[in-house]
């Protein structure tokens, strides 16, 4: 069966290699990018900066139908901190908030397709890094490795926030391991070339998620193995927290 899959981060990496093999599939595949030099033959493009609340939305109302499959890649490490125009720390509003976002955002197209899936690609299983609930935007104390492990303990609780709203829509927290994905960064795309998975291995299972969804609401996994949903980093309570937390930001006044 043909399936219409929106992919975040589609232009490069593991995004553009699913993109590629949904498309040999035959299925009809929206990739969101901010380059349109990578677009993908046989792909819709949509341009957006993903980091921009409004850009998020925009996009988001371009696509109409039924939606099977949302895949989220979308990341890009910030040495310095990056505040966006709406006053968001940059690696919070990329990494993870537009990821929220497109999940609601798109929920209704989603919910009118008959085995619909979210794939959340992150960090599950990492117990590093933490939700800094004083300082979201890490105003006091910014590093890379500091906003990269934050977010990506966000997209933890994102997915159990999310399935805890008894929608249709299933959804799979993965996390892919290290994987030679495309990075701009020079040490990155050192260390990827000898110790990286292949892009091929590492997307597999998200080929296979989107044609045939788990049975369970959420999904976890770290590369090949299950994590378990009982991991401090996948508590309820903080799922719930973040959540409040986000639809209360300013940025997102009016829009959750």
């Amino acid at each position: 069966m043909r399936k219409t899959v929106v992919i975040s981060g589609g232009t490069n990496g593991m995004g553009r290699a699913t993109a590629l093999a949904r498309i040999a599939r035959g299925d009809r595949v929206i990739v969101i990018g901010s380059d349109p030099a990578k677009t993908v033959e046989g792909a819709r493009f949509l341009q957006a900066d993903l980091s921009s609340v409004p850009e998020v939305v925009r996009v988001a109302g371009e696509i109409d139908g039924p939606v099977d499959a949302l895949a989220l890649f979308a990341n890009r490490i910030q040495p310095k901190r990056v505040e966006t125009a709406e006053g968001l720390e940059y690696t919070f509003a990329l990494y993870y908030l537009s990821r929220y976002l497109l999940g609601e955002l798109l929920t209704p197209q989603l919910e009118a397709s008959p085995a619909p899936v979210i794939i959340n690609v992150a960090g599950v299983g990492t117990k590093a890094g933490r939700i800094h609930w004083d300082d979201l935007h890490l105003e006091r104390k910014y590093s890379v490795v500091r906003a990269q492990l934050q977010a990506g303990r966000a997209n933890d609780l994102l997915g159990v926030s999310f399935a805890a709203a008894q929608r249709r829509t299933r959804y799979v927290l993965y996390h892919p391991g290290f994987t030679r994905s495309g990075s701009d960064n020079p040490v990155i795309k050192l260390l990827a070339r000898f110790f990286g998975r292949p892009v091929a291995q590492s997307v597999q299972p998200v080929v296979d998620w989107i044609s045939k969804p788990p049975a369970e609401p959420l999904t976890a996994r770290d590369r090949e193995k299950p994590v378990p949903l009982s991991l401090r980093t996948l508590s309820p309570d903080d799922a719930a927290r973040l959540a409040a937390r986000t639809s209360g930001l300013p940025a997102l006044s009016g829009l959750t």
